[in-house]
């Protein structure tokens, strides 16, 4: 069997997290020894759209034309929309149509949690089967590695015993940058990192503002080295997350598998698979994210990161590989039912 991927606009998406999912389906299939191709024009048995905006509508309807198997994958809902980018209101009008749009072709549906799933089950216009699959990740790029380590304290001048907390991602409100900047304030002698930039005029205004304002100990690099980036997982004592909506959060493995402690908001979309106090933190306020992490920067977590690698361990790419696959020759089969 062969699959044809498609990722709409792969250089604007390629520092986002559907941006990493493309990478990370890839190698995935491959070590489940599925043959892939990015080229429409080639010759395979089943389509597997990733984005959902117009030109991937143009393709779902040509693979649909051609009497073949599609399968979306939603990575976003409706709901992602809320507090992103500037005139977000309208824009989200426009997003849920598209994600509407792109949903309604589909002969399967691949999101990454049971929370997603829960949500695009409940869409009127989705009539077809939805599995939940993580987004997964290569647990060999996250092995612990000094020199990456030493990049990332040499790019930031950190001298030894110095205490960072990072977060990673699109500046967006949705993904809580005006909480952590709130959060950094109660630790003036704590180093903040927020990891991830954005073009200021697609921004709100009150984001904007909240970066030029935002307290002395919060360094906003922008998007960064990957090894930099690892070495910041491994060497900080939080990964601090006070995301509003996600469907999975990419970076929320990343730093499970880099045996960082994780801090993030008490959601739905960690409920059946993070549990607070076992294999990470979870808080509902600012209060409790403030006493939570003085908590963590004070007692020692190798328990609860241990358990944390555990859960990430499920969700590497050779299991997510074969999930897959799996998924890829039942709607195959189906498909191939249903001509008869």
């Amino acid at each position: 069997m062969k699959v044809f991927l498609y990722f709409q606009g792969q250089n604007l998406i390629r520092k986002s997290g559907i941006g990493r999912a493309l990478l990370l389906q890839t190698k995935a299939l491959k070590s489940a020894k599925v043959d892939i191709t990015l080229d429409i024009r080639d010759n395979y048995d089943i389509a597997h759209v990733n984005t959902l905006w117009p030109k991937s509508h143009k393709i779902e309807r040509f693979i649909k034309k051609q009497n073949m198997p599609l399968i979306v994958h939603g990575h976003s809902i409706f709901s992602d929309m809320k507090n992103s980018f500037r005139l977000w209101q309208i824009l989200s009008i426009f997003s849920k149509n598209s994600i509407k749009k792109c949903f309604k072709y589909a002969d399967a549906i691949i999101t990454p949690t049971e929370y997603s799933k829960s949500v695009i089950e409940s869409y009127k216009c989705v009539k077809c089967k939805v599995y939940a699959v993580s987004n997964g990740l290569d647990l060999k790029e996250y092995l612990p590695d000094k020199e990456k380590v030493e990049l990332f304290k040499a790019c930031f001048d950190i001298k030894d015993n110095k205490k960072v907390v990072v977060g990673i991602g699109i500046p967006f409100g949705r993904k809580g940058i005006i909480e952590f900047f709130r959060i950094a304030k109660e630790f003036p002698d704590v180093m903040f990192i927020w990891f991830g930039d954005m073009a200021k005029i697609a921004l709100p205004h009150k984001i904007n503002k909240a970066i030029r304002n935002r307290p002395r100990n919060v360094i906003m690099p922008g998007y960064i080295d990957n090894d930099i980036l690892k070495g910041a997982l491994q060497y900080a004592s939080c990964f601090l997350f006070p995301t509003k909506e996600e469907t999975e959060g990419i970076v929320v493995l990343e730093a499970l598998a880099s045996y960082t402690p994780v801090l993030l908001s008490n959601i739905p979309t960690y409920k059946d698979w993070l549990e607070d106090g076992v294999n990470c933190y979870k808080a509902n306020s600012i209060m409790e994210f403030v006493n939570k992490l003085k908590f963590i920067l004070e007692n020692d977590n190798s328990t609860i990161t241990k358990n944390g690698y555990e859960v990430v361990k499920d969700r590497r790419i050779e299991v997510i590989g074969q999930k897959l696959k799996t998924i890829y020759e039942e709607v195959y089969n189906e498909h191939k039912k249903d001509k008869k």
